[in-house]
This record gives C-alpha cells, structure tokens and sequence, in this order.
C-alpha cells in the first residue's frame, strides 16, 4: 500500500481528458472478431478500411482502446486492435508484437521475446485487466477508483533516493486516463533530459505536420539548360542499398530520372544539389559525433560509414555530397553521363522530372524513439520549422518544438529546447512537462500523436529496452531511455498492478554510474507495475 505524496493533485493542463471511456471493453468485445479478421488480410491498411466499415467505433473508443492495447505489447486482443490503428514501424517492433501475441493465444501471459542472457521476460497481464483500467472492466469486476488518498510516495520515494541516481532529480507520475498527479518529486524543476526530449520532438512533429506526411526527394532539369538538380527534402532515411525495406530509394529515383531525361534526348547532364530546405550549420553543436550526421537536407543511409541501420558508427563528413555522388553512379548505370555533384539551388521555373517519398511520418516517428535516432529526431525538429514558418536551423527548430507544445496547452515553464535529439545537454525539459506529453499522446481528441506511444521501446522486448526488465516488468513498461555522461532519465507509460495505465518521468542529473543509475531508473519503474497503490 502507498501514501499520497505530499502536493498530488490534478495537473491543470491534463483536466480536459480526465473521463475514462465506460463502454470501452463492451465496443471492443463487440468489434473485436472483425478487427482480427481485417488484420489478417490487410495488415497496415487495416485502419482505413476499419473506418469505413465500423462507423460505430467511435474516435475516442479506438484511440483509449489502442492506448491500453500497445501499452502491453503484444496482448492477444492487442493484434487486432494494434494493426487497425497504426502504422508499422521499419525497426519491425509491431509486426513482432503482433506475430508473437497470435503465436500465444488470446488466453493471457504473452510474453515479449527472450531478455539478456537469452532468459525469457515474466508475462503481460491478460486482456481483460487491462481493459479494466480504463474504465470500464470485465463482468463482475470493478473498475478500480483512481488512487485517492493513498499513493506512491513511499514505494518510490526510497527507491528514487539510491545515491547512484546522483544529487538532483525530478519525477512525476500521472494516471493516463484521467490526468491525475499521483506522485511529484520537484516535478517542475527543469533538468537536462538528454534523449527523453525525443518524446517532445515527436509530439510537436506529428502536431505541426500530421502522421501521413512524407519527406519527398526530387530531381528538377533547370529550364533551358543541361543542369539536373538533386533535391534533398530532408530525409534521413533514404536510401542506397538494394532493397530499400519500404524506404525512399536512391535507385529508384535514379531509375525514373534516367527515364525522363530519355524522353527529353538527353544522355549527358550536369550534376547537382540542393539542400536549401534547411538553413544555418550542418554539424551539431556536440561536434563530430558517430551518433549523429550533419544534419543536411539530402543524405543517404543516415550518411553511415558501414551496412549499419542503428546505433553510434562514424559518418561520412559531406552527406549531401555523398549522396548526390552515389546518384550520379545510379544514373550512369542507367546510361545517363553526368559531371562531378556540386551544390546549387533548383529554381521556381525548373521542370520536375522525379520523386521518391519517405514512409509516412508516423512509422518515420515510431522509428525514431524505439531505437533512439537521432538522425530522425534532428530532421523531424527541423521540418517542424518548416511547417511552423521558423527559420529551419538549430534554434529555429527549438523554437517550433516549444512553440507546438505550448500550442497544445502543456506546461512549457522552465523548457529550454536545444535541439530535437536530446544530445546538447543545454537543453532542459520537466518531468510535469514529459508526462503531459504522454497523457496527450493518449487523448481521443489527439489520435494524430498515437504513435508517440506506440513507437516507445518495449521493457525486454525491443529497441533501447531490449535487454532490460528481463526479470521484472518485462512487456508492461515502455518507456524512451536518456543517457548522457552524468545524465539518466526515462519516461514512458506502464500499466500498473490493478490494470490502470500510468504515465512516468524521471530525470537524475550528476551520476556517476551510468549502468548503476539505469538499474535504478529500472526498478523504480518495475514497482510502478507491481505496485496497486490504491
């Protein structure tokens, strides 16, 4: 049993979503054999044709439904209800949820693949637990009351003062479904949240730009002229290799431009490149850095040095350059001769010969947090200051993310928004601010940044969490990690012992021991999913 931690209460931010939705089990038992059926034939289109089909599955019923769902990864019931309402991330994380949850049965237990040492994590609750917190609950069960006058203070409060967490932190604990403060630790105290703030960047992305947009990579032939221009439209992920694995292909773009120029007679061009769609410095304030690239609008493969499609390795110092190099050996392959690339600007009155376009910014943003790229997340920063009129450089991108932020009404006090990455450890977010942002994430009148939630890494079971929880709330956490020399925070959502769906943020600044002040982070984490804390 918990006591109410001195100063919970309701944060005035989330008051407009407190309502949980009590018919939500009922619809859901009612739609779920068609929701299994469309799955299964239709995979990722599986929404769209939902919606057409089921008018009478509300807005708000799909989306509580889908929070609950994928906070479980990979529940039985959760195969019909993730594939309807989201896309399908290229990391391959929801197909693998999906897979394994059919493999198991829709009888409780699933699990989430084999932790560290190849040790299999401890089960998922069953369907129907969770489907009680939020709200509506299983024949002859009550919905659980939100925490009231007992609460958390005194599972976490010993456990958030490990001294391997070091001299400051923040934390704060909000049930999701009805905004509630449940546990506050200097919640409003801003601290640096390294790769945490990528929870800010996806927000304010999907905001500003919705989760269909894509990032088009054109070619223009400049009227009059022989100059073919290579137009970077800010994609990190597209790329040169032979199969693209539903990516924006090089090849491809390669291949049609070779084809108009046929049409036009042209067989010998001159090479160029434009990268105008973002301004000011290339190279990140962190400096040269094998887990970022200069963030240019044209590059391919992240500019990687290696076959690598994750993770820290050195990149190539010219993207743009190099991208617009391998182009060039694409065209000629395809009978086209062209000069050395140079940068150049492609005119209003250019003729448009070709494109190729990203996946949508949804899976682009799923991407992103499960394996923590912060290639994404800095082309994701910057296309929000393209689509908010900001200048689409360093600060400019800062400016937009806070600008969407406060837009949506969260608590920005105290934010200093650096970047999109996490990586300038200037930046400084608060655990009030980080858990608004998930409850948003989960508020039927936002379905837009769904994918907030659904692209956060699973606890012993994908992306930055893969070898974690194995022996504790494996499959019940997903959370962003952060990790800077010093720095260690996460921030997720976990669905607690009584079903109900939490939403959490710790920051800890000054550790010394980043894998001892993670294993912390971890167990504080764990008691919010064993703990019932009513």
């Amino acid at each position: 049993m918990c006591v109410l931690a001195k100063g919970a209460g309701v944060v005035p931010e989330l008051r407009p979503w407190r309502s949980a939705r009590p018919h939500v089990a009922r619809l859901v038992g009612a739609v779920r054999p068609r929701l299994a059926r469309a799955a299964a034939a239709a995979g990722p289109w599986v929404a769209r044709l939902t919606e057409a089909a089921e008018p009478q599955l509300t807005r708000a019923t799909r989306t509580w439904q889908y929070t609950a769902l994928a906070a479980t990864a990979g529940l039985a019931l959760a195969v019909a209800a993730v594939t309807a309402a989201g896309p399908w991330d290229s990391s391959g994380q929801r197909t693998a949820e999906r897979d394994r949850a059919t493999a198991r049965g829709s009888t409780g237990g699933v699990d989430h693949g084999a932790g560290s040492a190849g040790r299999e994590p401890s089960p998922a609750p069953s369907a129907a637990s969770v489907l009680t917190g939020l709200g509506s609950g299983t024949p002859g069960h009550a919905v659980p009351a939100a925490p009231g006058g007992k609460a958390f203070a005194d599972v976490l409060g010993p456990l958030l003062k490990d001294p391997s967490l070091g001299p400051r932190r923040s934390a704060a604990v909000v049930d999701i479904s009805t905004g509630k403060r449940l546990y506050a630790v200097a919640a409003g105290t801003a601290l640096t949240p390294a790769s945490t703030t990528k929870i800010a960047t996806a927000v304010a992305a999907l905001s500003a730009l919705g989760p269909d947009h894509r990032l088009t990579t054109r070619t223009a032939l400049e009227t009059g002229t022989k100059e073919l221009v290579l137009v970077g439209g800010g994609d990190p992920t597209l790329t040169a290799r032979a199969e693209a694995d539903g990516n924006a292909s090089l090849r491809t773009l390669a291949d049609r431009t070779a084809a108009a120029l046929r049409k036009r007679g042209l067989r010998k061009v001159t090479l160029s490149y434009d990268t105008t769609l973002y301004a000011g410095r290339a190279l990140h304030p962190i400096g040269v850095n094998d887990n970022l690239a200069a963030v240019t609008a044209l590059m391919a493969d992240e500019a990687r040095t290696n076959d690598s499609v994750r993770g820290p390795v050195p990149r190539v110092p010219d993207p743009a350059a190099d991208a617009a190099r391998r182009f060039g050996d694409f065209l000629q392959d395809h009978g086209i001769t062209t000069s050395a690339p140079g940068p150049s600007e492609a005119t209003g009155h250019a003729d448009a010969l070709a494109a190729v376009s990203s996946p949508p910014l949804a899976s682009l943003v799923e991407r992103m947090l499960t394996n923590s790229d912060n290639d994404i997340a800095e082309a994701l920063a910057r296309h929000t200051a393209v689509a908010t009129g900001k200048r689409a450089d360093l600060a400019g991108a800062g400016a937009a993310i806070r600008s969407r932020l406060d837009r949506l009404g969260l608590p920005v006090s105290g934010a200093r928004i650096k970047d999109g990455s996490g990586l300038d450890r200037t930046g400084h977010l608060t655990a009030d601010l980080l858990t608004a942002l998930l409850v948003t994430a989960a508020d039927p009148g936002h379905p837009e940044l769904r994918p907030t939630l659904t692209g956060l890494p699973v606890a012993g079971f994908t992306g930055t969490l893969s070898s974690r929880y194995a022996d504790g709330a494996a499959g019940l956490v997903r959370a962003k990690t952060g990790t800077l020399t010093g720095v260690n925070t996460l921030a997720g959502t976990v669905v607690a012992h009584d079903g109900r769906i939490l939403a959490f943020a710790f920051l800890t600044t000054g550790t010394k021991n980043p894998g001892a002040a993670q294993a912390a982070l971890d167990r504080a984490a764990t008691a919010l999913a064993s703990c019932g804390c009513r």
